[in-house]
């Protein structure tokens, strides 16, 4: 009852948003695209700026101080270091709602094999004190420069809107640690807080110029597990004397195969895997334990919950049959770096991606079905009471690249962190800056 109350509600708010009028669309569409083309130039060495300088999460310095002095330019109130390297500009602009916009800011431990003329060299240390390379593989260069984009248009057409803008830079996404920070940090208790909030991914399959979209679920609850087996160590030639932890870990592994399979309904998506298992020293020695670590994926917190229970009672069951004393009963913890299942709200949806298909056409908007992958965006949706939030896929292979991935024998196209991943630029940037422009400019129209 409640969910049908908060739904009901969430509905009520964006019907109440004021609209664009229909007459006006074709002009006000018209000069966003101008605006858009006029400025390309100065977003592409922006864009080309953020390849080249890529930080790691969590040390986000000098790409904030970027986006906080692209933004202070254009007039907006700037806030810096909001839970960590986060930033936050406002534009007050009239009466009306508050709509936030955001771009994530960091990129990850990879090294750039594009062999683009602008691919990224930096090498740094990283949180463990150790070297490594750096690569914006996820395309957060294209966020922000399309979040920068969308605000200078934006500034450029003040007399088409009327509210608060809000717009924020997060750090630290790919570890899952920067919407949580930047909320704890007061972010809708220090700022307005917004009626709707909007953001886009790269899609490293779509064509661009053209908006992937999912309608509710759309990326999953992310879980990190790490599980310590233990057992009693001993001899090799002696196994009897033993309680090995390896065949035990090996027994979980395979238990835990048949929550999906045996304990969920089939039409509940879940995934629970084990990515790493790391035990024993030598050929002729059973060990005192056994480290495992999981990655778990599901949508709602009930499915999120299950999943959790069931691995701790595998776990610690498979140890007692096999007679495991009280003392070296295995150790489960679920890591902080927990991101929550994003949930996109219809109705903004709708009410989005009808502006959308005004700008690019019905062909160019793309349902999408919902995905493993995980997104800290959602988390500012999850706030109570609920905000509406929307974050929609931007196409960014050329047409040319994906009919050639289709060729039998053809090498596929870059998955997302992967160390080819690149977008065509242009048309990339173009559609990002202009749908998130179109998106605040549907939701804040004047009367």
């Amino acid at each position: 009852m409640q969910q049908t109350q908060r739904l009901l509600a969430l509905a009520t708010l964006l019907l109440t948003l004021p609209a664009v009028a229909a007459e006006d669309v074709e002009s006000l569409f018209g000069t966003v695209r101008e605006n858009v083309d006029k400025q390309y130039a100065e977003l592409e060495k922006l864009y080309k700026h953020f390849h080249t300088h890529p930080e790691l999460s969590y040390f986000e310095e000098a790409t904030s101080k970027r986006m906080a002095q692209e933004w202070k330019k254009l007039g907006f109130e700037i806030t810096e270091n909001v839970g960590g390297y986060g930033v936050v500009a406002v534009m007050k602009n009239g009466e009306g709602p508050t709509i936030m916009v955001r771009a994530d800011t960091d990129a990850l431990p990879v090294k750039e094999e594009t062999g683009l003329d602008y691919a990224s060299t930096v090498t740094t240390e990283d949180s463990l004190g150790v070297n490594v390379p750096v690569m914006h593989a996820c395309g957060h260069d294209v966020h922000m420069t399309s979040i920068i984009g969308a605000a200078r248009v934006l500034v450029a057409m003040k007399d088409s809107w009327s509210g608060t803008l809000m717009m924020i830079a997060q750090p630290a996404e790919e570890r899952g640690g920067g919407a949580r920070a930047m909320l704890e940090d007061g972010l809708f208790e220090k700022f307005p807080r917004p009626e709707a909030a909007v953001a886009l991914h790269v899609h490293p399959e779509l064509q661009s110029g053209t908006i992937g979209y999912v309608k509710g679920y759309a990326m999953a609850n992310v879980d990190s597990v790490d599980i310590k087996i233990r057992g009693v160590g001993g001899h090799g030639a002696y196994p009897h004397k033993t309680k090995d932890p390896i065949v035990i870990a090996a027994q979980v592994i395979m238990g835990l195969q048949t929550i999906v399979s045996r304990e969920l309904a089939p039409t509940d998506p879940a995934v629970v895997t084990v990515g790493s298992i790391h035990g024993g020293t030598k050929h002729n020695i059973i060990s005192n334990e056994v480290d495992m670590q999981l990655t778990v994926r599901s949508y709602s917190d009930e499915t999120r919950d299950h999943l959790m229970a069931s691995i701790e009672r595998i776990t610690k069951n498979t140890a007692r049959a096999a007679g495991v004393p009280p003392f070296a009963m295995p150790t489960m913890e679920i890591r902080e770096e927990y991101t929550p299942a994003l949930y996109n709200s219809p109705e903004l949806v709708d009410r989005v991606n009808g502006a959308f298909r005004k700008l690019l056409g019905d062909a160019s908007i793309i349902e999408l079905g919902p995905v493993m992958g995980g997104e800290d965006f959602g988390r500012y949706g999850r706030e109570e009471p609920r905000i509406p939030i929307f974050m929609y896929r931007l196409g960014t292979i050329s047409e040319e690249r994906i009919a050639e991935s289709k060729k039998e024998g053809a090498q596929p196209l870059p998955s997302m962190h992967s160390s080819k991943y690149y977008p065509e630029p242009e048309p990339t940037i173009k559609t990002g800056a202009q749908t998130l422009a179109v998106g605040v400019l549907e939701l804040m129209k004047q009367q």
